[in-house]
């Protein structure tokens, strides 16, 4: 009986190949190559699109703190009083630029475990939307809303979590519940707001 070796595959074919598409094989485990050629310099992305800002370009002072909601960004940024605290938080925003209110505002009402109407414009367009939603783990404002001193316009939590990063909401900026518990926490009634 004869032999045949078959020469379209060989180690060293296999070997050379793997490292012309940047995979190397050691001790059995194939691993990609992570480094950046020589003379590149490492790339840094932001894949969230986070913008920060500095609270004076947007504000006098932070008495009483500070929430600065990009939408362009979408993103929530919080300053204490003192500046000891600064929290930055990816949030969803107005799903429409009609929707959406720009300006200064400031927190009026805190509630923990909200209920929730929906607003007369709403219901125009989600006809079969409830007349109310109790609090609890199926309510639009989450855990947590504070109540801006716009009609109808909250900071809240949703537990739709594929709403944050997008422009999903009918007016309001939603958080994380676990995001909007801890500004909550920071928020004080009285804490200037900006969207823009």
């Amino acid at each position: 009986m004869k032999l045949i070796k078959d020469s379209s595959f060989s180690r060293r074919g296999a070997l050379l190949g793997a490292a012309a598409s940047g995979v190397f094989l050691g001790a059995g485990v194939a691993t990609a190559q992570t480094t950046a050629p020589l003379g590149t310099p490492p790339v840094r992305r932001n894949i969230s699109s986070f913008s920060t800002s500095n609270w004076r370009d947007h504000f006098e002072n932070l008495n009483h703190g500070a929430i600065l909601c990009d939408i362009d960004s979408r993103a929530v940024q919080y300053w204490s009083e003192d500046e000891s605290v600064y929290k930055l938080y990816p949030s969803s925003v107005p799903e429409s630029e009609e929707l959406t209110k720009r300006g200064y505002t400031s927190v009026i009402k805190k509630v923990e475990g909200p209920s929730w109407r929906p607003t007369p414009s709403m219901k125009i367009r989600n006809p079969d939307w409830p007349d109310y939603f109790p609090p609890g783990p199926d309510n639009p404002l989450g855990t947590h809303a504070l109540y801006l001193s716009w009609q109808y316009y909250r900071v809240h939590g949703t537990g739709d979590t594929r709403k944050i990063g997008r422009q999903s909401s009918n007016g309001c900026i939603g958080l994380y519940n676990e995001h909007i518990k801890e500004l909550f926490a920071l928020a004080e009634v009285g804490t200037q707001v900006k969207l823009f």
